[in-house]
């Protein structure tokens, strides 16, 4: 679910997608965006902190939350009297991972890269303008980088994200920029200058790296993941700076998740 700490309000997104479609229903829609405010990193909101996020009257979120808690989405804090989101919410999670059934086949192929890069190995897609994670796997012998299932980056300073943007059509990419641009307008020339430094490893190598971008203390390499049951994916290896050098990445790390990801494509395909 998306977590909207930084971005703009929602609102204006609803009423520009309800223009003109009499199928519109714009109080699920209210509903719908609710819940994506919460996420791994904000697990309990207010009415009044979610009318900040989304734009909305605190009086139609406080509707919202209500007719969420009698569904049995949403439970209240009984120390804050804040809410969070409950299990129901998570079948809805479970059943979408259900689908992306490359997943089963990547992820031994991940945990094996795990083992020998002693680092986490991702998988993760787009959600708006942050990448989901959709699986982790973990080297069993050391404690990497403390990440989950659903978790979400930023798309411009993480090399996941920034993978997946390579691979984007031109229009496509540049529309996401350019969002990623009124968002964060004054570190709009920073971002800009790694997503195309990215765009030129890509270009050269099939890979891109994030190298205290995102985590000063965090280096990490990506490659897009082309799959039939889910249009495009990336996968990623990631851990603390001083065990993924430039040097190790280029010479290995790279080079092996590059052919990773070709292999998961290719078993994809046949399934």
């Amino acid at each position: 679910m998306q977590n909207n700490d930084s971005g703009s309000p929602l609102l204006d997104g609803l009423v520009q997608a309800a223009a003109g479609d009499r199928q519109f229903v714009t109080a699920l829609a209210r509903g719908l965006e609710v819940l994506r405010c919460f996420s791994t990193q904000t697990r309990l909101l207010s009415n009044g902190e979610l009318a900040a996020r989304t734009g909305l009257a605190k009086s139609t979120v406080s509707r919202l939350t209500h007719t969420l808690v009698q569904l049995g989405y949403l439970k209240a804090d009984e120390a804050s009297g804040r809410y969070r989101v409950t299990p129901a919410v998570l079948a809805l999670g479970h059943a979408a991972l259900a689908n992306v059934t490359v997943r089963e086949i990547a992820r031994p192929l991940m945990q094996d890269l795990a083992e020998y890069a002693q680092a986490l190995v991702s998988l993760a897609t787009r959600e708006r303008l942050n990448m989901i994670y959709l699986e982790n796997c973990r080297p069993r012998s050391l404690v990497t980088l403390k990440v989950s299932t659903g978790m979400q980056l930023p798309l411009a300073t993480t090399s996941i994200g920034r993978a997946f943007l390579c691979a984007l059509p031109v229009a496509e990419r540049d529309f996401l920029l350019e969002q990623i641009r009124r968002r964060d307008p004054q570190g709009w020339p920073l971002l800009a200058e790694g997503v195309a430094q990215a765009e030129e490893q890509y270009r050269a190598h099939g890979y891109c790296t994030s190298l205290g971008d995102w985590n000063r203390e965090t280096h990490a390499v990506a490659v897009p993941l082309f799959c039939p049951d889910y249009d495009l994916l990336a996968l990623s290896v990631s851990g603390p700076a001083y065990a993924l050098t430039r040097e190790r990445i280029d010479k290995d790390l790279g080079p092996r998740l590059v052919y990773l990801a070709r292999s998961i494509e290719a078993a994809a395909g046949q399934s």
